[in-house]
């Protein structure tokens, strides 16, 4: 079993909306013959998005999940959303990777979103790559984004490969490590070939800036290195590797994921040179107290932990709980012991996800990224362990809502379902809020911007056959005295028995702002009863 923890690559595609991770992702499945046609975001017909209201909108809105073997080794990809409507989604479901794939547009470049997934990468101190995309669109170029890149992150990108040609012409890569060159046709088919003449001056310059930033993330390979000696490709792999690993840089590769360019290769890195759970080492947690620290390694023979990243509302199969492993191992079905809630769990089938498909598996140990459904009491930020060994992990929080729509049933009396309904998308979607206005009385649903409060009405809409209509909300308008004012009060009785007649001044002036309310009793001589007095 731990030979599988070492051969898995939990791997997270991030970036802002439209660089292209789902056309990564696709493609990736597609060379490793996972799946058996290409599809298009454009087409709507991608294994990781296939809700309705993603392909409504030609964009991810929820991560998407899926597998494949390369080189005898399991790549877990996890294709997260690049809309910042969606970003709580995208911190939530990195938590459950090893490292980063950080795909930037060669055309359009960096966006807010890649720098916001960058700085969160950095943050779970998750190894990263870069990979520069549409590098066959017009107006594409390698080298200025390259250049935005090493003026916005840190640690610093370092060229890993070159690009052969330039927009319509581009259909190839030279690998600064081999130095090889390989060229594509147009089934993506690669073959090497020798290096472009006219790029051996800028290969052989980059080549050696490249060993350099290598060697200076080992010690004795920077002394070798200075000294004169020539290195191994060996040497400089080993190296590049444990600076990876270290996160002394981050590999720039280069491609084109729609035109099946390079693609192979960032398949091949991926295994050859990002993290496996082992070599991430131990998660930490702490005792339920939260007062002692608890090291979980990824250990198959360990006491079972995990933690809950993400979960998804079906009608049907009812509240689908998706987990990652840190130590131990699961059975097809058991118990676990959920640390939040302090209550045993019980599954009946261990699940894996790939794409929209959730297939039965027999078990899974240290890395691996599982699903079981219809938990009573676990939600997204659980922690999952053995009841004999209790330990908590430490989730992301969702981002602050920052829009909000007043919400009402279209059909009266139905208001019951629509709370009901919108509670179990709260559970799929932690940065929505359902609140009420205890001034406008008013039920308000809020989150990250207005994209994300319609999806989610037409999601809604689709899973539980409800229909809400969204309003502005109400202005809670508030009073206040602005001025001095006397008013006066008379009150006669003359009809019958004795005559009844009152005469009252009322004073109202304003006081300082946060000095509260002062009543002040101005009557003398018992002019007008006491008893009266507390009605006023």
């Amino acid at each position: 079993m731990s030979e599988m923890v070492e051969q898995l690559r939990n791997i997270a595609f991030v970036a802002h909306g439209g660089a292209g991770k789902t056309s990564l992702a696709e493609v990736m499945l597609y060379n490793a013959g996972v799946i058996n046609r290409l599809g298009r975001v454009e087409d709507g017909n991608t294994v990781m998005d296939f809700e309705p209201e993603e392909l409504k909108r030609s964009m991810s809105l929820s991560s998407g999940f899926h597998q494949y073997n390369w080189k005898q080794q399991i790549v877990s990809i996890i294709d997260t959303p690049g809309d910042q409507n969606f970003f709580s989604d995208t911190r939530s479901c990195m938590q459950a990777a090893d490292g980063v794939v950080v795909i930037i547009d060669a055309v359009d470049g960096l966006k807010v979103q890649t720098e916001m997934a960058w700085d969160f990468a950095n943050e779970l101190a998750l190894p990263c790559v870069i990979f520069i995309n549409k590098l066959d669109r017009e107006r594409s170029d390698f080298f200025r984004t390259f250049k935005d890149a090493t003026d916005t992150f840190e640690p610093k990108p370092i060229i890993l490969q070159l690009p052969i040609g330039s927009e319509s012409e581009f259909n190839g890569v030279v690998d600064l490590i081999s130095m090889k060159a390989y060229i594509y046709d147009t089934e993506g088919k690669s073959k090497e070939v020798d290096i472009p003449s006219d790029m051996q001056e800028m290969v052989e310059s980059e080549r050696e800036a490249l060993v350099e930033n290598i060697a200076e993330a080992d010690d004795e390979l920077l002394e070798r290195y200075l000294e004169g000696e020539t290195l191994s490709d060996d040497d400089i792999e080993s190296a590049l590797r444990k600076g990876i690993l270290s996160r002394a840089f981050a590999p720039v590769l280069c491609g084109s994921a729609t035109k099946n360019i390079g693609i192979n290769l960032v398949s091949d890195f991926i295994v050859n040179c990002m993290p496996s759970p082992l070599d991430r080492g131990p998660k930490i947690g702490t005792d339920p107290s939260g007062e002692n620290e608890i090291k979980c390694y990824p250990d198959p023979d360990a006491p079972f932990s995990a933690f809950v990243f993400k979960t998804v509302a079906d009608p049907y199969a009812g509240r689908l709980s998706i987990f990652r492993i840190v130590s131990g191992s699961l059975g097809s079905d058991g118990t676990f012991y959920n640390v939040n809630k302090e209550s045993k769990e019980r599954f009946n089938q261990l699940l894996m996800i790939t794409g929209k498909e959730q297939k039965p598996i027999k078990g899974a140990g240290p890395g691996a990224i599982v699903a079981v459904a219809k938990l009573k009491d676990t939600t997204t930020g659980a922690t999952l362990c053995s009841e004999s060994n209790k330990v908590k992990f430490k989730c992301v929080e969702p981002l602050p809502t920052l829009i909000s729509f007043s919400i009402e049933s279209k059909s009266k009396g139905n208001e019951d379902k629509v709370f009901i309904s919108l509670s179990k998308l709260l559970e799929e979607d932690t940065a929505l809020k359902l609140t009420r206005n205890s001034e406008t009385k008013e039920i308000l649903l809020s989150g990250r911007g207005q994209v994300h409060i319609e999806a989610t009405i037409e999601k809604l809409k689709r899973k539980f056959n409800v229909e809400v209509l969204l309003n502005i909300p109400k202005v809670p308008y508030k009073e206040t005295i602005k001025k001095k004012v006397r008013v006066q009060g008379k009150h006669k009785k003359q009809s019958g028995g004795h005559g009844q007649f009152g005469d009252c001044w009322i004073q109202i002036e304003p006081m300082q702002r946060s000095k509260g309310f002062e009543f002040v009793d101005a009557i003398v001589g018992g002019a007008i009863p006491k008893n009266y007095i507390p009605a006023v």
